[in-house]
C-alpha cells in the first residue's frame, strides 16, 4: 500500500478532474520551445523585437491569483521567468474553464506547463512573459518541498537535509537549482581534460567493467556471476591492466573516463562506485608525467575559474606548477619524526604501536608504511605536493627505481590533505611482474583481501613486449570536490550510494485494536488516510474525533461514535 498525504490525495483528484475535462495531464505530442529563461533575462533589453513570439516551458514554481489575471513563475533548466496570465487572453471565447478551473484550481506548484506569448517589462521592472496560450504538459501528483526565500533570493527555510537531498536528487535539483552548478562544473572538468588529451593525439577508449580477474589496484572487489558461462566475475577496481594491453597492441597513448567499483567503506571522500580517469603514454616516465599533470591541472583551473588559485574550505590552493616533490620516506621523517627507510616488518609494527595506529597480522611492510603515512603525513599536504619513490612492497605494478634500491618510480599527488592522483613509470618486465604478483599471492594467503590477483593474460601481454610507459590515474570526484569547494563526495555525485530506506510499517487491524479502537471504526480510520500508528499519533484529538464521527456516518458503519475521551486515549 502506498501511503498518501492529504495533498497527494488532492492532486490525484485534480488529475482525474483534468481528464474529465478532456485535458490529458501527460500529453505525448512535442511542445516546441524557442527560448529559455536565461536567454530572455540576458538579451531581451537589447533585442526587444526578437521576443514578440516566445514559447517556453517549465515547472510552475509560484503563483499569485488576482481575480481575472495572475502572476506566476515557471522554472526551466536555465532559471526562472515571471509569467502574466490573463483570463480573456488564454480563454478568448465564451468558455473560461482553462483559466477559472484549470489554471486557478487544478494546477499546482511543481506542474509542468508550456506557455506562448510576448515578453514585456512590468511597472516594477520585472521582465515577464504575457501569456496568450497555455498548455498542461505534466501533472505533479507529489508536492515539492516549500523553499522560502527573502527579497534578495536568499534561502532561509530550504530543502537542506543531506540524506533527503542525496536520496531524492531530482527534488534537490528542482528546489535548489543552484546545485546544478556543481554538476555543470564537473562536466566542464571532464570536457577540458578530454580536450587536453585529444589535442595531444591520445585516444579515448573503453575497457571491460566485468572482469575475470580483479587487478590494477589493491582493493576489495564486488563479486558477481555470469549465468551462461557459469563463471565468477568482478566489477573492476581499476582499468589499468586493460589499458596497458592496448599500449602493447601499438597505441602510443590511451585514456579512459570510467566507473570503478570497490567493495569498501563509505565516508566523506569515498563512494563504492566512483569515476576515475586513467591515461597511459608510451616512451614516457613518471618525471614527465609530473610536468604533464601540472600543466593540465593549471589549464583546467584557469578555464573554470579564470585563475590558477581556488578556495577549498579555509585554504587557497594554487594549481600552478611546479609542485613540491617529497619522497615517501622523507615525508614520514619530516612529519612523523621517524626514519622508516631501513625498518623491517617488526620495527614498523612497533612504530605503529607507538603512534596508536591500528594494524593487523595480514599487513606486510607496504601496508604498514602506508598506514603510518596516512596517519601522520597526509593532513599536512595542503598545497599540491608529489609524494614520490614508494617502497616496492606498496606498488606491484611500478618499475623499480633507476637509482634507489628497494623503491619504485611512483608518485601520488596530494592536495588539501587528500590523494588526487597516482602515477608510475610502468613495470614492463614480465619476469619481474610475475614475481611481484607472486608476492601479492603470499599476502592474500595471510588474509590480505586487498592483495592483487595473478593475471596470466596480462603477463602474456607483457611477454610480447610493452614499450617504456608512464601511467596516471586521477579521481574525477575528488578533483570536482576541490574545484567546487565541496567537502563531501556525495555533493558531487548525482546519485551517491545510500543505505536502504526504512520501510513504513502499515498498521494491521490488530495494531489499531490494541490501542483501544473499536474494530468497527477501523474502516473510518483508514478512510481518513491513516494507515500507520505514527500517522495516528500525529493527529489532533478534537479534529480526529470530528473526522471519525463524520466518516462513520458517511460509511454507515454499524457502530456507535467514540467519545472524545476515547479518541484522546488512542493518541496517549
Amino acid at each position: 500500500m502506498q501511503l498518501l498525504s492529504e495533498q497527494e490525495i488532492e492532486r490525484r483528484k485534480d488529475r482525474e478532474e483534468l481528464m474529465k475535462l478532456g485535458i490529458n495531464p501527460y500529453p505525448a505530442i512535442q511542445f516546441p520551445i524557442n527560448a529559455s529563461a536565461e536567454d530572455i533575462h540576458k538579451n531581451y533589453e537589447n533585442n526587444k523585437n526578437d521576443y514578440k513570439d516566445i514559447t517556453i516551458a517549465g515547472r510552475l514554481m509560484s503563483r499569485r491569483i488576482m481575480g481575472s489575471a495572475s502572476f506566476a513563475e515557471i522554472q526551466d533548466s536555465s532559471g526562472r521567468l515571471q509569467i502574466y496570465v490573463r483570463r480573456d487572453d488564454i480563454c478568448p471565447d465564451e468558455d473560461k474553464t482553462l483559466y477559472n478551473k484549470v489554471f486557478k484550481k487544478l494546477l499546482g506548484i511543481g506542474d509542468f506547463i508550456g506557455v506562448k506569448g510576448y515578453i514585456f517589462t512590468t511597472q516594477t521592472g520585472e521582465i515577464s512573459l504575457h501569456v496568450t496560450e497555455l498548455t498542461v504538459l505534466s501533472k505533479s501528483v507529489k508536492p515539492l518541498p516549500v523553499v522560502k526565500r527573502d527579497e534578495d533570493g536568499n534561502v532561509y527555510d530550504g530543502f537542506t537535509d543531506p540524506e533527503l537531498r542525496y536520496r531524492q536528487r531530482y527534488v534537490d535539483l528542482t528546489v535548489n537549482p543552484e546545485k546544478k552548478n556543481v554538476f555543470l562544473t564537473r562536466s566542464r572538468i571532464i570536457t577540458n581534460m578530454r580536450k587536453y588529451f585529444d589535442d595531444h593525439g591520445w585516444l579515448e577508449v573503453e575497457t571491460p567493467i566485468l572482469q575475470a580477474v580483479h587487478g590494477g589496484a589493491a582493493a576489495r572487489p564486488f563479486n558477481t556471476h555470469h549465468n551462461s558461462l557459469d563463471m565468477p566475475l568482478y566489477l573492476r577496481i581499476a582499468n589499468e591492466l586493460h589499458l596497458k594491453r592496448l599500449i602493447v597492441g601499438g597505441f602510443d597513448g590511451v585514456y579512459e573516463f570510467g566507473k570503478m567499483f570497490r567493495n569498501e567503506g563509505m565516508d566523506r571522500t569515498h563512494n563504492p562506485e566512483y569515476t576515475s580517469m586513467e591515461i597511459y603514454v608510451a616512451y614516457k616516465d613518471y618525471i614527465w608525467m609530473m610536468e604533464m599533470v601540472e600543466d593540465m591541472l593549471e589549464k583546467i583551473t584557469v578555464t573554470l575559474h579564470g585563475q590558477s588559485k581556488v578556495k577549498v574550505g579555509s585554504q587557497e590552493i594554487d594549481f600552478a606548477g611546479p609542485y613540491r616533490r617529497l619522497t615517501m620516506f622523507d615525508s614520514i621523517k619530516e612529519y612523523a619524526g621517524v626514519d622508516v627507510s631501513k625498518m623491517d616488518e617488526a620495527e614498523l609494527r612497533k612504530v605503529c604501536a607507538d603512534f596508536n595506529i591500528e594494524v593487523d597480522d595480514t599487513m606486510g611492510k607496504g601496508r604498514l608504511i602506508d598506514e603510518i603515512f596516512g596517519e601522520k603525513v597526509e593532513d599536512h599536504l595542503i598545497q599540491p605536493t608529489y609524494i614520490t619513490d614508494y617502497p616496492i612492497e606498496m606498488t606491484p605494478l611500478a618499475k623499480k627505481h633507476r637509482t634507489e634500491e628497494g623503491l619504485v618510480e611512483r608518485f601520488e599527488l596530494f592536495v588539501n590533505g587528500k590523494e588526487l592522483g597516482n602515477a608510475y613509470t610502468e613495470l614492463n618486465d614480465p619476469i619481474d611482474q610475475r614475481e611481484r604478483f607472486e608476492d601479492q599471492l603470499k599476502l592474500a594467503e595471510r588474509g590480505d583481501d586487498e592483495a592483487m590477483a595473478m593475471d596470466e593474460d596480462f603477463l602474456r601481454a607483457l611477454e610480447y613486449g610493452m614499450p617504456p610507459t608512464s601511467g596516471l590515474g586521477i579521481g574525477i570526484d575528488r578533483l570536482t570536490m576541490m574545484l567546487t569547494d565541496n567537502s563531501t563526495i556525495q555533493e558531487v555525485l548525482f546519485f551517491p550510494q545510500m543505505r536502504p530506506e526504512k520501510k513504513v510499517k502499515i498498521a494491521t487491524d490488530e495494531d489499531f485494536i490494541a490501542l483501544g479502537i473499536d474494530a468497527g471504526l477501523i474502516p473510518a480510520i483508514r478512510e481518513l488516510n491513516i494507515h500507520t500508528i505514527e500517522q495516528l499519533k500525529e493527529q489532533d484529538a478534537n479534529k480526529l474525533f470530528n473526522d471519525v464521527c463524520g466518516k462513520r456516518k458517511k460509511l454507515k458503519l454499524e457502530v456507535k461514535n467514540p467519545s472524545k475521551e476515547e479518541v484522546a486515549s488512542w493518541l496517549a
